[in-house]
């Protein structure tokens, strides 16, 4: 492994800015994993992780993390909705190794035999991070479930009067925003933007 600060040439600098630039390059990758999943955008799904990786999603799969981004369609077949929210993040730096727990509230609106479901999961991400050649990546994620609530049938209704005109979520490029930004593409994670 190689250093990989795409700072490291910058003479001097301190290290506490360091430690800023790695914290914010992990916690945009954090972001980018939720903007993913709730898109379907397997593509830059894969764009995450280290080649190597690993990823314990429960139930759903355990082992390799592109056999995971591989069976992605086949998981999110029944996935009506998806929305993770990040409301707590902690990370701790070891020089081109990271940390994470990462605490998470993801709603998930799931065709079921009778109908549409609702889950709400509160739960955390254990993470650890690589940066290799200047870039963080995941090198391996473990789901853990805190709580959950299920609503059977669904209580998801988008067609109330209070959202009426509003622009309605979806899955993969259906989904309003690639309409509307010009600069957010497609299978782009966030060190693709980087200057």
């Amino acid at each position: 492994m190689t250093d990989s600060s795409p700072y490291s040439g910058i003479q001097a600098m301190d290290p506490r800015l360091q430690a800023l630039l790695d914290k914010q390059a992990i916690t945009e990758l954090v972001m980018a994993y939720c903007n993913a999943a709730d898109r379907h955008d397997n593509e830059k799904m894969r764009s995450l992780y280290h080649e190597d990786a690993i990823d314990e999603h429960g139930q759903f799969f355990e082992g390799d993390a592109m056999a995971f981004i591989d069976a992605l369609p086949g998981i999110q077949e029944n996935m009506l909705i998806l929305h993770h929210n990040v409301t707590t993040l902690n990370i701790v730096l070891d020089g081109n190794r990271a940390e994470g727990e990462v605490y998470i509230i993801a709603f998930h609106q799931v065709q079921g035999e009778d109908g549409p479901m609702d889950v709400l999961i509160g739960g955390r991400y254990f993470d650890k991070y690589e940066r290799r050649d200047g870039v963080w990546k995941y090198s391996h994620r473990a789901v853990v479930a805190d709580w959950v609530k299920v609503d059977d049938p669904t209580t998801v209704n988008l067609e109330h009067p209070m959202i009426e005109g509003s622009r309605i979520g979806k899955p993969k490029q259906a989904d309003p925003s690639y309409d509307f930004f010009d600069i957010f593409q497609w299978g782009k994670g966030p060190h693709e933007y980087r200057p």
